[in-house]
């Protein structure tokens, strides 16, 4: 009689560098936090400040209150924009209602903003690469009355009807696949020959990072997990990429949606955050792989990221107390 087969436990956690907070997503963080300490609670976010369901439960515990409507907001009140930006219609709106305003919009996203509206008083349409629905792409697009159209994949150039073709820009959602977004771009190209693009990809350098990261560990690995909330687009796309580059993977929210299934016959597993998800979600995965077999924990090489953007003017004060910021 033989014996039974064992099914190998993961053996060691290979982590992607980087991974986890960009500096647009730690700026957003510490805006909220740093208005509650000054201001004191409840401090209005209108959306989710950042798309990750712990950093949003932990700012609701020190009294932050997420709304999507601004009649949901006190007269008097401090209200935060979310890091995916708003558009110009909310901001004359949170002006009309008298409230004291932070932008927590992410510097990349705002570059975005103004690239739209100066070539639009040069008499440019746009084409916008994103989503539809997300809130950044709905921040970008209302920044005209009229104008930007949105395309989601090859076959939305194809069917796009702009007013003129003679000045036309594309700009990108900052947090798509970067080769998805290339395709769509190629495909705009080839039906617009004369169409702007941005001197600088739209997309954002934290994204580009972590999904670089990806394709050199995918290969490396027998399974992908991604830390992130289901809302997050970063964090999706880097599901999505490993899984096109041939790794089984997979998103989770917290280390409680760890199957154990998962890791049957797997030895090396490969570990990511998107870029907001905090790093103790990160080490709470870790522990769970470990208590399932893993042994080691083996740090990639990779970009070190240094880039940190300015606070609004209000939230510099050195009286401020620091906040217990969320890491």
């Amino acid at each position: 009689m033989s014996a039974p087969d064992v099914i190998p436990s993961p053996q060691e956690i290979l982590l992607a560098e980087p991974r986890g907070f960009c500096a647009g997503v730690d700026r957003a963080i510490e805006i909220v936090e740093r208005a509650i300490a000054k201001f004191g609670a409840p401090i209005y976010v209108r959306h989710e400040i950042v798309h990750n369901t712990y950093v949003v439960n932990e700012l609701k515990s020190k009294g932050a209150v997420f709304i999507e409507d601004l009649a949901d907001v006190p007269p008097g009140s401090t209200l935060v924009f979310s890091a995916h930006g708003v558009s110009k219609a909310v901001q004359l709106e949170a002006q009309q209602r008298g409230f004291d305003v932070f932008d927590a919009t992410c510097p990349l996203v705002s570059k975005v903003h103004v690239e739209v509206a100066k070539l639009a008083k040069e008499g440019y349409e746009f084409i916008m690469i994103g989503h539809k629905g997300h809130p950044e792409v709905e921040g970008t697009m209302g920044q005209l009355t009229s104008g930007i159209h949105l395309v989601e994949d090859v076959e939305d150039v194809a069917r796009v009807q702009p007013g003129q073709t003679d000045r036309l820009a594309v700009v990108t959602q900052t947090t798509l696949s970067v080769d998805d977004a290339a395709e769509i771009a190629a495909a705009v190209r080839a039906r617009f020959p004369k169409v702007r693009e941005p001197k600088q990809q739209d997309i954002c350098y934290a994204t580009q990072n972590r999904q670089d990261a990806i394709k050199i560990m995918s290969p490396q690995v027998d399974l992908v997990i991604v830390v992130g909330s289901p809302t997050s687009s970063n964090s999706n796309r880097l599901r999505e990429l490993a899984q096109r580059l041939g790794t089984e993977s997979y998103m989770v929210d917290s280390a409680d949606e760890l199957k154990p299934e998962w890791f049957e016959g797997k030895s090396r597993i490969g570990l990511t955050a998107g870029a907001s998800a905090p790093e103790v979600l990160v080490h709470e995965v870790i522990d769970r792989v470990k208590a399932l077999g893993a042994v080691s924990v083996r740090k990639m090489d990779g970009i070190e990221e240094t880039i940190k953007f300015p606070l609004p003017k209000g939230l510099k004060l050195d009286d401020i107390p620091p906040p217990g910021h969320i890491s």
